[in-house]
């Protein structure tokens, strides 16, 4: 049995989704099988008893709010308590011993009368006062010492020698430790499986629970076959195949397509049981609420499904401290058959071994294996117009209105629909270009097939698109020139629709597939724009029509410059209804068109401004981040003026000693609305490697502004 949303011939996608190096270009393929499955992780030895993965799994992992790291996780109280001053507390602690002091030596020495023994005297027999009398002696000095404690408790409570205990006492001086995991009853344990239990697979929860304990299985391997578990619970495997795939396999049933139950090397701190993957900590700043501060900082899913969008200069760590830890996480998800990704940036990026990923398309490089799709796998002409439209003069809507994507998906689709009735396939990269040009050849070919066919409504459409070249508000002529910047000799061999190349399409998304897709930024960075435009309008058309959108779809673009227009903010605000997200990475909103930087950062539920801003890309973040009500303290000294002999000489002598005039404060509080964050704070006072998020989740849930330690 295959995890949910994997085939049980070890395939991804009918075209084929493995990294099997190939001579280049070639033929069609025959798809390899799966490789033999490992018996455990790859890289990752067996731990003799698996005591580190039984710690892991039972850790509680209490609810809390967005974003905080559960694994561990300890609750604080919704608002800060209330701490005395050091000096305050010591100050205090030493008062109330002197009162308790001066209480006990008063009753001692009798200042106060006899009346504190007269509870004394009526407990005793009266053959007990007697002079001498042992029985005396003892109870007298017992009802002391109780007397003493009496008052030893109460001047305590009062001086608050216990915050004094615990601020500088021994539990101070402990290191903190985590509290040791103990085991959970057999019912409640999650290394015993009590749900496959409770449905009757008593067998296949021992064989799971004995690889727990001898160190065969781990976290993926747990995440995937939980995967699979629900899969069967909704219906869509049965009992019997679930059971006997795990009685066969263990903790390697239900494998991943490729049969990799790990990556290569992890660099970031997972949960995946609660999905999770740890960013940094959030500060302990005054600005940041106190349920937060120190506490850890993570995204997953339910997060990501609102799509968010970072902004920071070169250096400030989006890609290392955001961009890979969580390429790295949905790699992960994916293992475990609980999601799609595919990732997009320049050659060199950093954005993750070829080894960790099922599909590299490394475009514009001759040892590619794959090559994309430029239709994205479709075969109505009217969608890959639509889609390559927006790829090719996504752009040029705002600057030049005869450009806008409306008529250059009427353009398009005018040429690829008979095109494709005459050949059964879309044109290449040379082919478009020749007929978005209006050559005369190529298009009195396409006439003839056409007449041939006898597809009479195809060539009304050829005719109008013949009467339009050459008028002054033909857009066919932008999209020619921006079709010759992917018809370039590095990109020969690309984008080939004849079948002699393995090409990716974005439809591979209703699996748990892997994805790298390396741009030639380098010598053609107007052609990378384009193709990720291009890889943007695929991924958020494929997620739209799938079927399963409980297999988490997520596209992170390394670097968004020149993706964003109006139809991809329109796009990613559709999303997280497709249960599917996007990460995007600027370097300055500049590279925004003007009247999208507001609907961008409206249309992305999670915001991010790393340190290094600049002061009008912060006022964007400060507005959209809105105000909140705070309480503002004016604090007003003014001097004393002593009216008598003695007064005055009480004030010199003050000012003698402290060598400041004698003053009273007066304190005002009010209630003020301010910025969460200005413009100048994100500018200036953000710390470096450090950066303010604030998160949506797709249930509805918020979190505000945050400063976190990307270092943490």
């Amino acid at each position: 049995m295959d995890s949910d949303g994997n085939r049980g011939d070890g395939h991804l996608d009918a075209r084929g989704t493995h990294a099997h190096p190939v001579p280049r270009p070639a033929g069609p393929p025959a798809i390899p099988s799966t490789p033999p499955r490992p018996a455990r992780a790859p890289g990752v030895p067996p731990l003799p008893d698996g005591a580190d993965f039984l710690a892991w799994l039972r850790t509680p992992r209490p609810e809390a709010l967005p974003g905080v790291w559960r694994f561990g996780h300890r609750p604080r109280p919704a608002e800060e308590p209330e701490r005395i001053p050091g000096r305050q507390l010591l100050s205090g602690a030493l008062i109330a011993f002197l009162i308790g002091w001066l209480i006990w030596s008063l009753l001692w020495n009798g200042y106060l009368g006899g009346w504190w023994l007269l509870p004394l005297y009526a407990m005793i027999p009266d053959s007990w006062v007697q002079p001498h009398s042992i029985g005396a002696v003892v109870v007298v000095y017992a009802y002391y010492a109780l007397t003493a404690a009496v008052i030893m408790v109460a001047v305590g409570r009062l001086g608050r020698w216990g915050e004094i205990w615990r601020r500088y006492g021994p539990p101070a001086w402990r290191p903190q430790s985590a509290p040791a995991v103990r085991p959970p009853a057999p019912e409640e344990d999650p290394a015993a499986w009590p749900a496959l239990r409770a449905a009757g697979a008593a067998e296949a929860a021992d064989r799971l629970a004995a690889d727990a304990r001898t160190g065969m299985m781990r976290d993926v391997d747990h995440a995937r076959i939980a995967r699979a578990w629900q899969g069967v619970r909704n219906g869509r495997h049965s009992l019997a195949t679930f059971t006997g795939a795990v009685m066969d396999a263990g903790a390697a049933a239900c494998p991943h397509p490729s049969g990799t139950r790990d990556l290569p090397a992890r660099q970031a701190r997972h949960d995946l049981l609660t999905h999770q993957v740890r960013l940094g900590t959030t500060a302990d700043d005054v600005r940041n609420p106190y349920v937060y501060r120190g506490t850890g900082l993570a995204l997953g899913p339910d997060l990501l499904g609102t799509s968010l969008l970072a902004v920071g200069p070169a250096g400030s760590g989006k890609t290392g401290g955001l961009v890979r830890p969580l390429t790295e996480a949905l790699c992960l998800q994916a293992l475990a058959g609980r999601a799609a990704v595919v990732v997009v940036g320049a050659a060199g990026a950093g954005i993750g071994p070829a080894e960790a990923y099922d599909v590299v398309v490394r475009i514009g490089h001759p040892d590619s294996v794959y090559d994309l799709d430029l239709y994205g796998g479709t075969t109505d002409p009217d969608e890959a117009a639509a889609v390559l439209a927006e790829a090719l003069a996504g752009d040029l809507a705002d600057p030049h209105p005869g450009s806008d994507s409306r008529r250059s998906t009427t353009v398009l689709a005018q040429l690829l629909g008979p095109y494709r009735a005459v050949h059964g396939r879309f044109p290449g990269v040379p082919e478009l270009r020749q007929l978005l040009d209006g050559a005369p050849g190529p298009l009195a070919e396409l006439r003839r097939g056409l007449e041939a066919a006898g597809h009479a409504s195809l060539l009304r459409e050829l005719d109008a698109r013949e009467r339009q070249l050459g008028h002054p508000g033909d857009v066919a002529g932008v999209l020619a020139d921006r079709v010759a910047l992917l018809d370039r000799p590095a990109f020969a061999a690309f984008f080939d629709t004849s079948g002699q190349s393995r090409p990716f399409s974005l439809k591979a998304l209703d699996h748990p597939v892997r994805v790298r897709i390396d741009l030639p930024e380098r010598g053609h960075a107007d052609a990378s724009r384009i193709l990720a435009r291009l890889v943007l309008a695929q991924f958020t058309a494929s997620v739209a029509v799938r079927e399963d959108r409980s297999l988490f779809a997520c596209l992170v673009l390394d670097d968004a410059s020149g993706v964003v227009t109006p139809e991809a903010v329109r796009s990613i605000q559709r999303l997280r209804s497709s249960g599917a997200g996007a990460v995007l990475t600027l370097r300055t909103l500049d590279d925004a068109p003007r009247p999208l930087r507001g609907p961008l950062l409206g249309a992305v539920g999670c915001r991010m401004a790393l340190a290094g801003l600049t002061p009008w890309d912060g006022q964007d973040f400060a507005e959209v981040w809105g105000k909140e009500w705070t309480e503002a303290r004016d604090v007003t000294d003014r001097q004393i003026i002593a009216e008598t002999p003695a007064g005055k000489a009480v004030h010199m002598l003050r000012r003698v000693i402290t060598g400041k005039a004698p003053t009273a404060r007066a304190v005002t509080v009010r209630q003020v609305e301010r910025e969460r964050w200005s413009a100048s704070e994100l500018a200036h006072a953000m710390p470096a490697g450090h950066a303010v998020l604030s998160l949506t989740s797709v249930s509805g849930e918020h979190a505000p502004p945050l400063l976190v330690d990307l270092r943490g």
